[in-house]
């Protein structure tokens, strides 16, 4: 563990200086440590001193911690499986939204031949992006029916409840994001 510390500090120092669209020369201006001993310190060879990182930490607005720990990844894979999902006899209702975040819901829905679904209100405010990626559902909202087909995207508030349904001997795939209306909606 301890003989990782400076190739983290190495790379955790690369990344967040590309990240901030410095050059070596510009973080050590900022940091007041001379280029050289930056270039040392990206190198994974260096051994800095305590005053030396609290000045590298300040240029790239850091703690000491993070310069030090093992580099975080930039991306998190969350399988499928995991994924929140309600199985329904004519379909699946899938978040591809491993987490909750407010006011945003993004869900896939596959509905077999002839399914049925009412899709519940959502908080007032809230618009929904319903895309249809295969399949021909029709959607209704009250007295208003909008037939769709694959690549069409019809937009509505989401604070009334939704009805899908379809109507062929095809199954549907279809995509819905709630999220808040633009101004003007």
């Amino acid at each position: 563990m301890a003989g990782d510390v400076p190739e983290h500090l190495a790379d955790n120092l690369k990344r967040l200086r590309d990240a901030r669209g410095l050059t070596q020369q510009q973080a050590a201006d900022l940091s007041g440590v001379p280029r050289p001993t930056w270039a040392t310190l990206e190198s994974g060879s260096a051994n800095p001193t305590l005053q030396v990182l609290i000045k590298a930490a300040a240029a790239l607005r850091v703690s000491i911690e993070e310069l030090i720990a093992a580099p975080r990844a930039r991306g998190r894979v969350f399988a499928a499986s995991s994924l929140p999902r309600e199985r329904r006899a004519d379909g699946v209702l899938q978040s591809l939204l491993p987490h909750t975040i407010p006011g945003l819901r993004l869900l896939r829905l596959e509905l077999t031949a002839g399914a049925a679904w009412e899709l519940v209100p959502e908080s007032t405010g809230t618009g929904s992006y319903f895309f249809v990626e295969r399949g021909r559902p029709e959607l209704s909202l009250g007295a208003e029916r909008h037939r769709l087909v694959a690549g069409d995207v019809l937009v509505t508030p989401a604070d009334e409840a939704h009805h899908v349904q379809v109507t062929t001997r095809e199954p549907c795939v279809a995509y819905r994001l709630v999220t808040p209306l633009p101004s003007g909606f």
